[in-house]
C-alpha cells in the first residue's frame, strides 16, 4: 500500500536519521523465528506496515514489508524485520498489543490502528490539507495581486511561482509552465513572485531590475523573465543592470525612470522595489518554500522543476472538484 498527499505542505524529516542509517543497523541480540503461514500472523505484519507507512510520511511512497516476526527474548515483545523498498532491512521490537513498536533511534510507534482506522487518519489528514490549502490559496490571492501575471484573471486555476533568475532549476521549468499556459489557456493562470536566494549573487538586481520594469509594463517583466533565462551563464553582478537596459530598448519602458528605479540604490523608488522584491521571499517562507522554483497551485504546494504531469495531476483535480 502507497498513498501520496500532494496537497501536504513540507514537514522537517521525522525519519530522517533512521532512514539514513538503515544499512548501517547492528543486528539485535534476539532473532526472530521465521514468520509463520497463518492469517493472523500475515494480518497482523500488514497491520504493522500499514501503520508505519501512516505515522512516517517518508515511508508513504515506499514498498514497506513486515517479512518475519517472532518471539523475542525480551519479555512481553516480539522481534521483526521491516523491509523498504525490498533492499533495505530494520529490525524491530513491537509489544504483543501492537501499541509500542521500537525502531533504531526512534521513538515507540502505537501501531496498532485497524486498516480502516488507519484509513480514516488518512482521509482526515487529506480534508485538512485541502481546507489548508484553500486558506492558502486565498491569502496568496491578496499577497500576489497587482504581481507579474500571464492567461486571464478569470482562470480557475491560479500558479503562484516563487523563482530565481539566477536558479538553473527555474530556468528548466520554464517551458513546463509555457505548455501550461498553452494547454489551459482559459484555465490557468500563472503569477510570478520573487524568491532570490543568497547564494546567487545577481539575483536580487535582476529581481529589482525586473519589478521596475514590471511597473511599467507586464509585457516588459516578462520579456526580461526571459532573457534572464536564456542569458544566466553571461550574466554577471557587475553586468546585470547594464544588459537589462539593453535589452529594455526599444520597449515602452521610460529608460532614464527604469534607471532610476533599478541602479539608483539611494533613490526611493530602488528602495520601494528592493522592499517589494524581500516582501515577496518573506511571503514564500511563511508557507515553507525555501528553495527554487516552488509553486503553489491554488494553494496546493509543489516544489522543485516538476514535470508537466505533476502540474496537470493537481490541475485536472482542481478543476473536477474546485472549479
Amino acid at each position: 500500500m502507497t498513498r501520496s498527499n500532494p496537497l501536504m505542505m513540507p514537514e522537517k524529516a521525522v525519519l530522517a536519521a533512521t532512514l539514513c542509517c538503515l544499512m548501517l543497523i547492528a543486528p539485535l541480540a534476539a532473532s526472530a523465528q521465521p514468520a509463520g503461514t497463518n492469517g493472523a500472523d500475515a494480518d497482523r505484519r500488514a497491520q504493522i506496515s500499514e501503520n508505519l507507512q501512516f505515522r512516517f510520511e517518508q515511508l508513504r511512497e515506499a514498498q514497506v514489508v513486515v517479512t518475519e516476526l517472532g518471539e523475542a527474548d525480551v519479555a512481553g515483545f516480539d522481534i521483526g524485520t521491516v523491509v523498504i523498498n525490498g533492499r533495505n532491512a530494520m529490525r524491530f521490537l513491537v509489544t504483543k498489543d501492537n501499541t509500542q513498536l521500537y525502531l533504531l533511534a526512534a521513538d515507540p510507534v502505537d501501531v496498532s490502528m485497524t486498516k480502516s482506522e488507519v484509513a480514516a487518519e488518512f482521509d482526515r489528514l487529506e480534508r485538512e490539507a485541502l481546507a489548508e490549502a484553500r486558506q492558502r490559496h486565498q491569502q496568496l490571492k491578496v499577497l500576489s495581486k497587482g504581481k507579474p501575471s500571464l492567461g486571464k484573471s478569470s482562470a480557475p486555476v491560479t500558479i503562484v511561482e516563487f523563482s530565481d533568475f539566477e536558479c538553473p532549476y527555474c530556468a528548466r521549468v520554464v517551458p513546463t509552465v509555457k505548455e501550461l499556459l498553452e494547454k489551459y489557456p482559459d484555465d490557468v493562470r500563472i503569477v510570478f513572485m520573487h524568491l532570490p536566494l543568497d547564494m546567487h549573487p545577481w539575483a536580487e538586481p535582476a529581481a529589482v531590475a525586473a519589478t521596475c520594469a514590471a511597473q511599467e509594463s507586464n509585457d516588459a517583466f516578462w520579456s526580461l523573465h526571459d532573457f534572464y533565462f536564456e542569458n544566466q551563464g553571461s550574466i554577471e553582478t557587475d553586468n546585470v543592470i547594464d544588459m537589462s537596459r539593453s535589452h529594455l530598448e526599444g520597449t515602452e519602458v521610460d529608460l532614464v525612470a527604469w534607471a532610476e528605479c533599478a541602479g539608483n540604490s539611494e533613490s526611493t523608488a530602488y528602495k520601494e522595489a528592493l522592499s517589494a522584491v524581500r516582501a515577496s521571499s518573506e511571503t514564500a517562507k511563511k508557507y515553507g518554500a525555501t528553495g527554487t522554483p516552488a509553486f503553489f497551485v491554488n494553494g496546493r504546494f509543489l516544489s522543485g522543476a516538476q514535470p508537466l504531469s505533476a502540474f496537470e495531476e493537481i490541475i485536472e483535480e482542481i478543476l473536477k472538484t474546485d472549479a
